[in-house]
């Protein structure tokens, strides 16, 4: 059976931003459940606290396996949207395809800024303790490096992709 070489040039740009949520998504996830599975939490543990942003942290951890599978979808959904937000606002803001290491960097800290100080407060979750200044510091770098420079490198190859449709 003859397969079909896939390329930058053989995709669009939709499926880039794809392409860049589901990495930006596998990358965090691998890096969270790495993180606490060295202090011996389980990676449902880690699915399950995701899931408890719409159940609640008693009825997440109740939920079992079903809780920590909308756990994993509810990750990958979020990295979607924000692969799908970043290469929206490129289409008028031209700069951020054109830089993408730099405004990808910033981008993930202005990730981490919202998710931890908006929606996690705003969520079923609610107001937390500040968390360990370790954890905070390899999130922020995390979400830096593993979230919003794929983000960016994929609206880069969308861009280039919907340049080549046109």
């Amino acid at each position: 059976m003859a397969s079909i070489p896939l390329s930058r040039n053989t995709l669009r740009p939709w499926h880039w931003v794809a392409v860049g949520g589901l990495t930006a998504g596998a990358l965090d996830i691998l890096y969270a459940i790495g993180f606490w599975g060295i202090k011996g939490v389980a990676p449902s543990r880690i699915l399950q606290s995701i899931a408890a942003g719409v159940q609640g942290k008693e009825a997440a951890v109740a939920g079992g396996m079903s809780s920590a599978l909308l756990g994993l979808l509810l990750h990958f959904v979020m990295a979607l949207m924000m692969a799908g937000a970043y290469y929206l606002a490129s289409r008028r803001l031209l700069i951020l395809v054109r830089r993408p290491l730099l405004l990808g960097a910033l981008y993930g800290l202005l990730l981490y800024v919202v998710m931890n100080y908006i929606v996690v407060p705003l969520s079923a979750i609610g107001p937390s303790p500040p968390p360990s200044g370790l954890w905070m510091a390899c999130s922020i770098v995390a979400h830096v490096v593993l979230v919003g420079i794929p983000c960016a490198y994929a609206a880069k190859f969308a861009d280039k992709a919907a340049t080549q449709i046109r």
